[in-house]
């Protein structure tokens, strides 16, 4: 599976964003995006995924083969890590959550309430959650931010599997995490009066 965008323009708050992107990702690649905040790339990430349509063009595949990760990471408070793991697994069909629970040493905390999570370990468990989606594509924002050294190594050794095993991963990060891919920067589509033309 690849993950292609055509003529792509992207958008929010009514107001064209990004312009006439276009780029291809193999399988076993990842896709660095760079540039300032405010610049466009949670609203790339949110369009790959699905999660808001495209001003123009289109991306392939559907958001089916996507396993989007925010700021926000989709876990239930008032349910222990393990819940939160089970419930994200039976949503996509898997029934293991072990490997997810070894990849950033949550297996000591399955018990723990999500609420009551620091924001590092927080973050590990949303993290941990790509790994029961089963998606072929990760589209993720800013993934080490309340990561510290050692999570951080974790999160790129976990990007390097799943590269490894066919997967694709378009990260917006300003940190280096040594993956295989191409960097794009977005500033080079940003949206003009002119390139809507």
């Amino acid at each position: 599976m690849t993950l292609i965008a055509r003529d792509l323009t992207v958008g929010r708050g009514g107001l064209p964003v990004l312009a006439h992107m276009s780029f291809t990702v193999e399988p076993g690649r990842a896709l660095i995006l760079r540039g300032p905040n405010g610049s466009g790339k949670t609203t790339l990430l949110r369009t790959l995924a699905g999660l808001q349509a495209a001003y123009d063009g289109a991306v392939e595949p559907g958001p089916d083969a996507v396993a989007y990760g925010g700021h926000r990471d989709g876990m239930k408070g008032q349910m222990t890590v393990a819940e939160n793991l089970t419930f994200w697994a039976g949503l996509h069909g898997v029934h293991d959550i072990e490997p997810a629970l070894k990849a950033f040493d949550l297996a000591r905390l399955e018990d723990r309430w999500a609420q009551h999570l620091s924001a590092g370990q927080g973050r590990r468990l949303g993290l941990a959650r790509l790994l029961v989606t089963g998606r072929l594509i990760w589209c993720l924002d800013e993934p080490t931010v309340s990561l510290d050294a050692e999570n951080t190594k974790r999160f790129a050794d976990m990007v390097r599997g799943h590269l490894a095993g066919g997967g694709i991963a378009v990260i917006a990060t300003h940190i280096d995490l040594g993956l295989k891919g191409e960097v794009l920067d977005v500033r080079l589509y940003r949206a003009t009066l002119e390139a809507l033309e």
